[in-house]
């Protein structure tokens, strides 16, 4: 389909687009009038991660086409967590917990929008506003004779967890109930006519967009993002270190910039695409280029989604430490740090206060696999006690992505 929208035209250039449950309906409208469009994301953690980047930017680019994205922070449905392709139930958070991770949440949204009062300014909102008021007995009569059981058992997201004979909860099973009503809320309270988010959403949207039809006569519209996966066919944003957080305090500037510098030669010009501002033009280019010319397009990538992300300060210390690391073969200052004690440190308990490894046992192993070295030099030794002189560094590596700097 060819569409007439800046909104649609620019949504799918850029590969954003998987589903969409009225395209041409939706299209029209995003010609015509400013669009505001929502993506709720539940505050499990006190950072959101890479995983939950293609949403952010979804919104972003919401902005960019002139329509106005909506945040909408899960602190209703975050009290019961989404079970969509779940192996088991979430664990349960305190109100407490909760409103922190809300808190800490809010600082990434704010670096790739931009807020306030104007028609095309992005907005936050909080379902627990509205789901902490229900009261039962009305929702169900409401909102709950919308429902069809049989139909919500189809939904790829409870059915292969029933496939599997897998325990879903009576509290779980609600989930996709609410999150529809955060869209008819939405639909009241902003005008909201579009939610967007990953394709795993979808049996969710289409729920929302069919009761706001039911309920009010409303039409709006729901759009969902391919899985995105690495070349190798594994989920992206899932490393062997763990998950790659937004915030700061969850992963450092350097190691979120390493992880895009060390994309996948297949994926970059995708990564190109979904997850930075650089223009069609030169993401053509940049991703033609072969052999090693290819790092040039990484290094690109790298920059604009860690400037998007960390600020341009940040992906330009990790670029600089970056050279004096690898180019360099020196220590490059942007690089985690531990300050030793006079009596020295041991070489697994130095690999663990870095970040390296999540326990001593795991330092032991990589140290019997000749993963770690010290100032480029192999380390055999598990109980090998460095000293450092006052004033002097040394660095600590384990594998070819993982640096430290270890100083008096």
């Amino acid at each position: 389909m060819t569409y007439n929208s800046t909104l649609l035209r620019l949504l799918e250039e850029r590969g954003y687009i998987h589903q969409l449950t009225d395209a041409q309906g939706l299209d029209a409208l995003a010609d015509k009038q400013v669009v505001p469009g929502y993506i709720g994301f539940d505050p499990t953690a006190p950072s959101l991660h890479v995983g939950h980047l293609v949403s952010i930017m979804m919104l972003r680019q919401l902005q960019r086409a002139g329509h106005k994205p909506i945040v909408v922070m899960g602190g209703g449905t975050g009290k019961i967590g989404d079970p969509s392709f779940k192996d088991e139930a979430r664990k349960l958070l305190t109100e407490d917990l909760i409103k922190q991770n809300v808190a800490s949440i809010r600082r990434v949204f704010e670096r790739f929008l931009t807020f306030g009062d104007g028609p095309s300014d992005a907005i936050m909102v909080d379902n627990a506003d509205w789901l902490d008021k229900l009261e039962y007995i009305p929702f169900l009569r409401d909102i709950g004779q919308h429902f069809s059981i049989n139909r919500m058992l189809s939904f790829d997201s409870v059915k292969l967890r029933l496939d599997r004979e897998q325990s879903l909860s009576f509290l779980e099973f609600n989930y996709m109930i609410l999150q529809a009503y955060d869209f008819l809320e939405l639909s009241r309270r902003v005008g909201c006519r579009l939610q967007m988010g990953g394709s795993d959403q979808w049996g969710n949207i289409v729920n929302g967009v069919e009761l706001s039809r039911r309920v009010d006569g409303t039409q709006v519209f729901g759009l969902t993002t391919p899985l995105l996966t690495n070349a190798d066919g594994t989920k992206m944003g899932k490393t062997v270190g763990g998950a790659v957080w937004l915030n700061e305090d969850q992963l450092s500037n350097f190691d979120y910039w390493q992880f895009w510098r060390n994309t996948d030669d297949r994926d970059v010009g995708k990564r190109l695409r979904l997850f930075t501002d650089l223009p069609m033009d030169e993401i053509v280019r940049l991703e033609a280029l072969e052999g090693n010319a290819i790092n040039e397009a990484k290094i690109a990538l790298a920059n604009a989604a860690t400037t998007l992300c960390r600020g341009e300060d940040a992906a330009q210390a990790a670029e600089d430490t970056a050279k004096a690391t690898f180019a360099g073969g020196g220590i490059g200052a942007d690089l985690p740090t531990v300050d030793v004690p006079a009596e020295g440190i041991r070489i697994v308990a130095a690999c663990t206060d870095l970040g390296f490894t999540a326990s001593n046992g795991e330092a032991k192993r990589k140290i019997a696999e000749g993963a770690v070295k010290l100032d480029d030099e192999v380390v055999t030794d598990p109980n090998l006690l460095i000293v450092i002189a006052p004033g002097a560094t040394r660095k600590l590596t384990l594998g070819r992505k993982k640096h430290g700097v270890l100083r008096a």
